[in-house]
């Protein structure tokens, strides 16, 4: 990014810039080191640490939170003809992971204070072909689990939850991820832990994830680490027809850091959050609704409305003059049918889904990162107040 001076700040401030750690920088080195890159000790550690910072008996790393829940739909042998439901307001990962594992994505809409699935539409969604109802934790945000795990219940359904900003989210006391059949998480670079890029997928079955990790890695029965480490070369046999979709030691170097600092992490997080809450009021914006009780937020996204008749000026206006203050800002997201394929493809208009349609074309997620200091969170705030004139 540009080191050119702009006005309100002397150097751009970078939406979603990760805070790495010497820790981090020093687990990396050893690895490199060590002459061990790829899948191996350290990623065996990390997985063992996520899993018991979720509370989850099982958990395996991939390269991305989209191949966690391409993964997740072929261990549950979803077929073709089978419907999986989701929302449409989500990362385009979603729903590529159900068109890839061969099933028809259903989309519904979002409830428009909680901006995460509305239970009743996805509850008359449910058809004779639904495999799966997958959940997407929007911002951090729990999703109403007791209406979905019931619903999944009563109808027989799998759930696979799409926990990509949601790694300290809980609901009634339990981590988000570990209500479903899977769990799916991301370490992209900007996400609450960051392994450049990275998931992980949780299971409650054993066989679950030991298929998991055959799939991940080109159906071998035998991972690099167990092949070519130091109790001698292994024969492996392919069992099945793989992806190389695992995860390397340099990922997971930077993960063991990342997790250990991720209580301290989301507590920063908070704290920016809740000053943009405070002194962003006011201001004609659409602010994110407080958590709701019983639950945890991840507050990983701050995401804010810009209404025109509200705020004076035009959401993508509104991005381009953040921008032009120094101050990355991101969009989480266009709704899934404002996307020319998927509207090629499956029929699907932007205005059959009123709030996803509008929340997506007013939304802007504004830095939220642990690496902000206290002058990078005020100057967020003073830009956003020369931009809408206030």
């Amino acid at each position: 990014m540009s080191d050119t001076p702009v006005r309100g700040r002397d150097r751009f401030l970078v939406f979603g810039a990760p805070a790495i750690g010497d820790e981090e920088i020093a687990e990396v080195v050893a690895s490199l080191k060590s002459g061990w890159l790829g899948t191996g000790p350290k990623v065996a550690r990390f997985e063992a640490d996520f899993a018991a910072y979720e509370g989850a008996p099982h958990a395996v790393a991939v390269s991305s939170c989209t191949a966690a829940l391409h993964l997740s739909m072929l261990a549950l042998e979803v077929q073709p003809g089978d419907e999986v439901i989701t929302t449409a307001l989500t990362f385009a990962a979603t729903v590529n992971a159900i068109i890839h594992a061969g099933a028809t994505p259903v989309l519904v809409d979002i409830d428009p204070v909680t901006m995460n699935l509305d239970p009743v539409a996805t509850a008359a969604a449910v058809g004779e072909h639904t495999r799966a109802i997958l959940p997407v934790h929007f911002a951090g945000r729990a999703c109403d689990m007791d209406e979905i795990v019931a619903l999944c219940k009563a109808r027989g359904l799998a759930l696979i939850e799409d926990c990509a900003h949601a790694i300290e989210t809980e609901y009634h006391g339990r981590h988000a991820g570990t209500f479903g059949d899977f769990g799916c998480f991301s370490f992209y670079v900007t996400k609450n832990v960051v392994t450049g890029e990275g998931g992980m997928v949780l299971s409650r079955r054993e066989e679950d994830a030991a298929r998991i990790k055959v799939l991940a890695l080109h159906g071998m029965s035998k991972d690099a680490w167990k092949r070519f480490g130091d109790e001698g070369y292994k024969h492996y046999y392919v069992t099945a027809c793989g992806y190389k979709y695992n995860m390397t030691d340099l990922q997971a170097a930077l993960g063991i850091h990342q997790l250990a600092r991720v209580e301290r992490n989301w507590e920063r997080r908070r704290q920016i959050w809740t000053r943009y809450q405070e002194e962003l009021d006011g201001l004609g914006l659409g602010l994110p609704a407080e958590p709701e009780p019983g639950t945890r937020h991840a507050f990983h996204l701050c995401t804010v409305l810009v209404d025109k008749e509200r705020c004076g000026i035009a959401r993508d206006d509104f991005l381009e003059a953040m921008t032009a203050q120094g101050i990355g800002v991101g969009v989480h997201f266009l709704a899934i049918p404002e996307h020319p394929y998927y509207r090629e493809r499956f029929g699907w208009q932007p205005a059959d889904y009123p709030q996803a349609q509008r929340i997506g074309r007013q939304t802007v997620s504004l830095p939220l990162s642990p690496a902000l200091s206290d002058a990078d969170a005020g100057d967020v705030v003073r830009a956003v107040r020369r931009v809408l004139g206030r």
